[in-house]
C-alpha cells in the first residue's frame, strides 16, 4: 500500500505495506487501462490518456509518459476499486475509478498533472464536475500533455 504525503504541487509516494483483501495490479496497460492478476482489465472512469498501444493508431504525444506514470503509481500495488453506473465497456473491461494508497484518485491525479484529459459519458458521470476544473488547472499551467503536445 501507499502512504501520501503533500509535496510541492505534487504527491510524494511512499511504500508502507498493503491490505491484502483488495485487488492488485498485475500490469500497466497503458495510461488509463490496466490489468488485475486475476486477469480482469480495468479502464479508468473520467481520463483518457493519449494511445500507446491502439491497434489502429501510433503513439501519440505524451502516451509514453502517461503510461510511464500510472505504472509509477499502481504496478504491483493493491488498489480499491469505485464503480459508477456502467460495469464494463464493450471490450469486456471493468469501468472504475481507482485509488491507490490512502486514497490517491488516480484519474484525478494524471489528469491534474497532464497526463490525460477529462472523458466522461453518460451515465458515467460522477467526478466530471471536479475532474473537468483540474484539467482547466492543467491546461493553464501547460502541465504535462498541455505543454509538450501542439494543439492545432
Amino acid at each position: 500500500m501507499l502512504a501520501l504525503a503533500a509535496g510541492v504541487g505534487a504527491w510524494a509516494i511512499a511504500e508502507t505495506g498493503g491490505d491484502s483483501s483488495l485487488p492488485k495490479v498485475a500490469r500497466v496497460i497503458d495510461g488509463d487501462t490496466i490489468e488485475l492478476e486475476d486477469g480482469s482489465r480495468v479502464r479508468y472512469l473520467g481520463v483518457d490518456t493519449t494511445e500507446t498501444v491502439h491497434p489502429t493508431k501510433p503513439v501519440q504525444c505524451f502516451g509514453p509518459q502517461a503510461s510511464e506514470e500510472n505504472k509509477r503509481l499502481v504496478e504491483g500495488k493493491r488498489v480499491r476499486l469505485e464503480s459508477d453506473i456502467t460495469d464494463v465497456d464493450q471490450y469486456g473491461r471493468l469501468l472504475r475509478f481507482v485509488y491507490v494508497g490512502g486514497g490517491l484518485d488516480v484519474s484525478a491525479y494524471l489528469i491534474r498533472n497532464g497526463f490525460g484529459y477529462v472523458y466522461s459519458q453518460e451515465p458515467d458521470v460522477k467526478h466530471l464536475v471536479s475532474y473537468a476544473a483540474l484539467e482547466r488547472g492543467a491546461r493553464a499551467a501547460r502541465r504535462g500533455l498541455w505543454g509538450a503536445c501542439r494543439s492545432d
